[in-house]
């Protein structure tokens, strides 16, 4: 390999689901659907919480914001997906490769830290009660926010930095739907092993360390529920968590199986599989387990299609 084809090249070609034929439209009607009920459902839960009175609480603030920066990470992503299963290969130039790898890492990221604070927000809520109003007050829920959305950005930009920092071979299609940084790092030339540490830890510290905050709330809380004396106390009070909890397992599992991992065992269809399960259904997730699991936001959707928050006048 000359140093010209290194960098000479300025783009690279997004291969997507080229490799599944005549399948690509099954796909894309699957996936179109998928995305317009998950963008539909995100939003329609954003204006429900800003709207109802009711759900002016930290746990649906943080809500809304999970929901604002899952929009927003499909936005980056699966549009570009759906054009490239009715066009075939996609070229996608340098800068934007790496725009893309960026704000998908930022909002991965931000996810992360949201539903860490999320869980934080729930350990308040049941180990102490009495001080819920007081410590969960606006100001802190703001600082919560901004941090979580602040430090996913800087994750982000350090993930990008680390490889598009590197040299790219002569080859340049990513087996991929986007820009993530598995299948790139494995476009990259020489020896890419301090990248590749790089990119673990930052993952590492993301996914464990938000993770540890969550498990910690959850050891507490766990332990505030065994001291209820009634069973049906015990499910009352352990179903304000179901939800978060089936969002965390899920989005923590599918993103540990991605990024925790070296490059050498990148295997195409598999981790396709899980970032399709990570970029369109745990998106998807949300709305509706906490719409089929929370008695307010149910409340709350009943009188949005009823018309007494949308649609009035």
């Amino acid at each position: 390999m000359g140093q010209t084809n290194a960098t000479s090249w300025r783009g690279f070609v997004l291969l997507g689901f080229s490799n599944f034929g005549e399948l690509q439209l099954l796909f894309f009607a699957l996936f179109l659907s998928l995305y317009l009920v998950t963008l539909t459902s995100n939003i329609f839960i954003i204006i429900v919480i800003r709207l109802d009175s009711h759900l002016h609480m930290p746990m649906y603030l943080f809500l809304s914001f999970l929901s604002f920066s899952e929009t927003c990470y499909t936005l980056g992503i699966i549009p570009r997906m759906l054009s490239g299963l009715i066009l075939g290969d996609q070229a996608i130039s340098y800068l934007g490769c790496a725009a893309q790898m960026f704000f998908s890492a930022s909002w991965a990221c931000t996810n992360c830290f949201l539903l860490a604070v999320m869980g934080y927000d729930r350990y308040v809520a049941i180990c102490a009660p009495l001080y819920y109003a007081s410590r969960m007050n606006s100001i802190l829920c703001a600082q919560l926010i901004g941090i979580s959305f602040l430090s996913g950005y800087l994750f982000g930009l350090g993930m990008t930095l680390i490889i598009f920092h590197l040299q790219f071979c002569s080859s340049h299609e990513i087996q991929h739907f986007f820009c993530d940084t598995p299948p790139v790092l494995s476009l990259a030339c020489g020896d890419t092993d301090l990248s590749e540490i790089g990119i673990l830890i930052l993952s590492l510290l993301v996914l464990l360390v938000s993770f540890f905050f969550i498990t910690i709330s959850y050891a507490f809380i766990l332990a505030s529920i065994l001291r209820i004396p009634s069973t049906e106390g015990k499910k009352k009070t352990f179903s304000t968590c179901a939800s978060h909890l089936t969002v965390v397992i899920v989005h923590y599992g599918c993103a540990s199986f991605m990024y925790l991992k070296p490059k050498a065992s990148y295997s195409l269809e598999r981790d396709q599989l899980i970032a399709v399960t990570y970029t369109v259904v745990t998106p998807l997730l949300n709305p509706i387990v906490y719409s089929l699991r929370n008695r307010a936001v149910q409340t709350a959707l009943r009188k949005a299609f009823q018309g007494r928050l949308l649609g009035k006048g």
